[in-house]
């Protein structure tokens, strides 16, 4: 396995918070034997600061064309999601790209939404936020929605339920590319209980 996994969380204004920074905490703490395991940077569509839900102002590392090659690709949910990137062609062509090239793409929340509108969930089993299951299910017939989980795994795409549900599918990936040692130690320094 390689040094570190590349890890890209893909921020938008009117991102749910917690949907990013979630995962980012989770993998960013990841450690074995002293080493940590994940490179994780932000990305936003042309790399300028975005203003997440209520307010929250974020500064990305990179932009589209000036990222790492990514390992895994993580993409938030909330208003942003729903109303504006889900019309957003450059955001949609570049999602479309990395689910081309990266190892694992992952929604949070509504998130799915994204990948949906993509034609990346068709034929597979997901998730959102409860309270768009049933728009996924409406305006995405080809997707099979699973209800009442904190996450769904289809092999290199996941998705996962509303905002904290996040973390649960952060911390099963770990789990799943390393061990469930990582994992609970990771959740332990996190202070966040996690069935392993």
């Amino acid at each position: 396995m390689k040094e570190k996994i590349e890890v890209g969380i893909f921020v938008f204004n009117e991102a749910d918070v917690l949907d990013f920074s979630g995962p980012f905490e989770v993998f960013s703490l990841a450690k074995k034997n002293d080493r940590k395991l994940f490179n994780v940077s932000l990305i936003s569509e042309n790399g300028s600061a975005t203003i997440a839900r209520n307010g929250f102002q974020v500064v990305p590392k990179y932009n589209f064309s000036n990222h790492p090659k990514l390992d895994m690709l993580i993409i938030p949910g909330g208003y942003g999601a729903e109303e504006v990137e889900i019309k957003n062609e450059k955001a949609l062509t570049w999602i479309k790209a990395q689910h081309d090239k990266v190892r694992i793409l992952a929604s949070v929340c509504t998130g799915a939404l994204l990948l949906a509108e993509c034609g990346i969930l068709d034929d597979k089993n997901a998730t959102t936020h409860w309270m768009d299951l049933d728009r996924l299910e409406r305006e995405y017939p080809k997707v099979n929605v699973i209800r009442g989980v904190k996450f769904v795994d289809e092999g290199n795409v996941l998705t996962s339920g509303g905002i904290s549900a996040g973390i649960n599918m952060s911390f099963h990936l770990i789990k799943r590319l390393f061990d469930s040692e990582v994992a609970q130690y990771t959740a332990k320094r996190m202070e966040y209980d996690i069935e392993v």
